[in-house]
């Protein structure tokens, strides 16, 4: 069965910039400086997610994406139609994504590879299509990496967004896909590109989501995107505080009082999500003899198909 994993990853892995395209990109300096650690989170998420249900002609198309921060995957069930890319918020709503009820954010690797894996196996737990935000990988993040950042992901997370004026600068160049939130009153300063994505999604009314699901420093993305609208009350009073439920998966991360509806999900061998966790959150779901890992052709993967169902039953959560 590890077949499949190896096949999506090195369908991807081919995919992906050649060096005459990054001579020729209009920030080839940034792109080389970033291609090898983006092939490398490519090979994470093919131990951390399911990528072996993506299917090879996804894997190719997603392939460019690896590290795009801040786009927008819609991604069907499994058998259900092949994912449609979206490069900004209009393009998700000129996509269907008013139809869309789930929103994920992957967060070991950061690649649309694994963020496309996440929600596949969230989409065959409910059966309809889920939006999947990529969390990327720039500049900011290869600077804080060197102190730790992806082990320590909620220790040094403040530190990335120093650098995040410098990322901006670098995609000026050739960023088409720059995001804001529809909804002029907030103001985003420093925030991470992946993290601006979640806060127009959650924040636009065309869109309506009723389960809110990330996975390791995912779940980060998810909790400072509410926190930042938190900022602006004219903004957050336009969500309903139990609009939607919030499962964090693998890694239990504090989020604004006002949302009740939280579950999260930790497996008891997890140590690394254990440590990135926010102390004295309690555990709703434990998965016995389950590590951070959700890839399904790996021993002691958390299986994040059969764990969603099971909260179907066991806690009402629905779409």
């Amino acid at each position: 069965m590890m077949l499949s994993t190896q096949r999506s990853l090195a369908t991807a892995q081919l995919g992906r910039n050649s060096f005459e395209e990054i001579f020729e990109s209009r920030t080839p300096l940034r792109e080389a400086a970033l291609e090898s650690f983006r092939r490398r989170n490519a090979v994470l998420d093919a131990i951390f997610y399911d990528i072996g249900k993506v299917t090879h002609e996804e894997a190719r198309e997603t392939a460019p994406w690896l590290a795009r921060e801040g786009a927008i995957l819609i991604v069907p069930p499994s058998g259900a139609g092949t994912l449609k890319l979206c490069n900004t918020v209009e393009d998700f709503a000129n996509a269907g994504g008013a139809n869309v009820r789930i929103l994920a954010v992957a967060g070991v690797g950061s690649s649309a590879l694994g963020a496309a894996a996440f929600a596949r196996n969230v989409a065959d737990a409910f059966g309809v299509a889920v939006a999947a935000v990529v969390s990327g990988y720039g500049l900011a993040d290869l600077l804080t990496e060197a102190l730790g950042g992806w082990f320590w992901f909620g220790t040094l997370n403040r530190l990335r967004h120093q650098f995040e004026e410098l990322d901006d600068m670098s995609r000026a160049l050739n960023r088409p896909e720059t995001l804001s939130p529809p909804t002029s009153p907030l103001e985003l300063g420093r925030i991470s590109l992946d993290t601006r994505t979640v806060m127009a999604l959650l924040s636009d009314g065309r869109f309506s989501f009723s389960l809110v699901t990330g996975h390791s420093k995912g779940n980060l993305v998810i909790s400072e995107a509410l926190y930042e609208l938190k900022e602006t009350p004219a903004v957050e009073e336009t969500i309903p505080a139990d609009k939607f439920w919030i499962v964090t998966v693998s890694a239990a991360v504090a989020m604004p009082p006002r949302y009740r509806k939280i579950i999260d999900v930790m497996g008891t061998i997890d140590g690394f999500g254990a440590l990135n966790s926010t102390l004295g959150i309690s555990i709703e779901k434990t998965c016995p003899f389950c590590w951070h890992h959700t890839n399904t052709d790996l021993p002691f993967h958390l299986p994040v198909t059969k764990v969603f169902r099971e909260l179907r039953g066991e806690r009402n959560v629905a779409v």
